[in-house]
């Protein structure tokens, strides 16, 4: 039942969100051209209105952007919770398969390992859909073409990167929009950074109760005692990683506007 949930859920995070968003934001964009199309039209309108309000083009492609992350952090946080379940069964299993040949020991631990794998994967999805809903704004400014754009919009980045360039520095003369450019950038890192922290304070405890159950296990019992000190070392590293990632969003989340314009100027 799990597998079959698993092997239904994968198919839908890359589905359902556009038709669900659509339908519950009121409507679509015929596709994602058609999104990046709407995108740097209302986002040239934006510019040059002076206001920190959402033209009604562009608020309606960010609330679309909005509830299209929703959908998909939905989707991946039912899809890392059945691949934990499937995954602890297997374990389980593999651990107890002490009258099984070889060959059946070995397909199970492979397939724990794969569902563990594809667990870390499927958290990093959450995060990352989180992260999309909670600052749409964000999000979807990765959809801009600042590669080769022409015409409005290309005058438009071009006054964008002028001004991300003297930022703060700008004082009085900072246009609203890149205001709330900036601020939302802030927030769209700030995002990763809590959740990076929260999944390394995580794997942390995890790597520290592997080894503790390492240690209590019998001599005799080798194959409970590997796994846990494999759960124990691959927490432990991934730990790190995580922890990599949170830093450098805090960094960025204290100061913006250099990696919004590192964006902008297409190198992000």
């Amino acid at each position: 039942m799990l597998g079959a949930l698993a092997t239904a859920l994968v198919p839908a995070f890359v589905l359902a969100p556009r038709p669900l968003a659509a339908s519950t934001s009121g409507g679509g964009f015929g596709g994602q051209q058609g999104l990046i199309d709407s995108l740097s039209k209302s986002f040239v309108d934006y510019w040059s209105s002076g206001d920190r309000t959402f033209p009604p083009g562009l608020e309606r492609a960010v609330d679309y952007w909005r509830h299209y992350h929703v959908v998909k952090a939905v989707i991946a946080a039912m899809l890392l919770a059945v691949l934990i379940a499937l995954g602890a069964l297997l374990w389980k299993a593999f651990l107890r398969a002490g009258g099984l040949g070889a060959a059946s020991r070995f397909a199970l631990a492979s397939a724990a390992a794969v569902v563990t794998a594809l667990a870390v994967f499927s958290s990093a999805m959450v995060m990352a859909n989180i992260q999309g809903a909670t600052a749409p704004f964000s999000s979807l400014l990765s959809m801009l073409p600042v590669h080769g754009p022409h015409g409005e919009l290309a005058d438009t980045l071009h006054q964008v990167r002028q001004h991300l360039a003297d930022y703060p520095n700008t004082g009085d003369r900072t246009p609203p929009a890149l205001e709330v450019m900036v601020s939302d950038f802030s927030r769209y890192h700030a995002v990763i950074a809590v959740a990076a922290t929260t999944v390394a304070v995580v794997l942390i405890g995890m790597s520290a109760v592997s080894w503790k159950r390492s240690a209590r296990t019998g001599a005799s019992d080798r194959r409970t005692r590997r796994v846990f000190r494999s759960f124990g070392l691959v927490s432990a590293l991934l730990s790190l990683v995580v922890i990599v990632v949170a830093v450098a969003n805090t960094t960025t989340t204290a100061d913006p506007a250099p990696a919004l314009l590192a964006f902008f100027e297409g190198g992000w």
